[in-house]
């Protein structure tokens, strides 16, 4: 996590002469001014201007008076124009806005800054702008562009607290499924190398894959089955009848609507077994509302971790050993609630 310093020209005196003299004694030790400038927080012309004064007259010669810009002058936005451009980029997307971007990079803000202010801002003040907003770099959160707010609010308002209710009223327990897929050939994960030599790894034949399907509950059960080919109604109800010998209590099972898992033979299977499981489907195009996306990253993380697999049974092999210490390890199931997106299923 990188560190904020305070603006230097907020500092007292007494402290701003503190620094100074370590600038200094800095540059005295041999250390660039570039270098100190970026320890102190100020800037490189200032520490300059500190020793080109202390080498011509000594410490008497330093500037007794405070220098550089006030705070806040010299910005190119008045503060109504900066706060609209915040308004903006808080509350709406770069193709809402139709700028021909993905994310709030500070190249898509210059290019709102110039089409809404007609200011003409380098990169590098944009970004300086976005330090002083609060805003800073994140990877994104994912979510489709199909998706249906009104839908995703409805699930969360009304759909999903009524399921809690019944499961509460009935002692049922709710289980969150998701398939995922792993391929021998991926590590997520970073390595480090010298600088300016990349890092490498030596990968299987790209066409080793294994899958899993899944459920588990915010209670840290978990089921699941490990299979070779494409998701079928006729396996999805196999790993169904294996999931409810291996429980007593009914279960109300939440799915996304994959093609299997909207079969009809699937539906006549539900129905026949009503008094042991109920399905409810997520809102369309809303994987991060599903716990299990948690448990998927988790999943693809360890994979590789000690090198990668190099035949289908040891992929296989690897993704059931991981899944078997979940059945050991209810309170990292747990932990998989504890997400932003779907800390509203977490429970008590």
């Amino acid at each position: 996590m990188a560190i904020s310093l305070p603006d230097a020209r907020q500092l007292s005196d007494e402290v701003l002469e503190a620094l100074r003299l370590r600038a200094l004694h800095g540059c005295e030790l041999g250390f660039t001014e570039a270098d100190i400038a970026e320890l102190v927080g100020v800037s490189h012309e200032t520490v300059s201007r500190w020793w080109t004064a202390y080498a011509e007259g000594g410490l008497g010669a330093l500037p007794g008076n405070r220098t550089g810009r006030p705070i806040g002058s010299g910005r190119m936005l008045s503060d109504e124009q900066a706060g609209r451009i915040q308004e903006q980029i808080d509350h709406q997307s770069p193709e809402e806005l139709g700028i021909p971007a993905a994310l709030w990079s500070r190249k898509a803000v210059r290019d709102l800054i110039r089409r809404e202010c007609g200011i003409d801002l380098p990169v590098r003040t944009v970004g300086e702008y976005l330090k002083r907003w609060g805003d800073t770099a994140k990877v994104p959160r994912r979510h489709a562009k199909g998706q249906d707010p009104e839908e995703v609010f409805e699930w969360l308002d009304e759909k999903y607290p009524a399921i809690e209710e019944r499961a509460a009223r009935e002692g049922a327990e709710i289980h969150w499924c998701d398939e995922t897929g792993a391929a021998a050939d991926e590590h997520p994960r970073k390595g480090y190398a010298r600088e300016g030599r990349p890092a490498w790894i030596e990968v299987p034949p790209p066409h080793i894959r294994m899958n899993l399907v899944a459920t588990i509950t915010n209670e840290g059960e978990v089921h699941f089955l490990t299979y070779k080919e494409s998701m079928t109604a006729a396996l999805f109800i196999e790993f169904l009848e294996e999931s409810l010998r291996e429980t007593t209590r009914k279960v109300f099972l939440i799915a996304d609507r994959l093609p299997a898992h909207e079969a009809r033979v699937v539906a006549d299977w539900i129905a026949a077994h009503g008094d042991r499981i109920e399905l409810f489907w997520l809102p369309r195009y809303s994987p991060e509302l599903n716990a299990e996306e948690s448990l998927n990253n988790d999943l693809k993380g360890s994979i590789g971790a000690e090198g990668l697999p190099g035949r289908a049974a040891d992929l296989r092999s690897r993704m059931e050993w991981f899944m078997s210490q979940l059945l050991r390890l209810p309170e990292r199931v747990r932990s998989y609630f504890q997400h932003p997106y779907v800390r509203y299923a977490a429970g008590v």
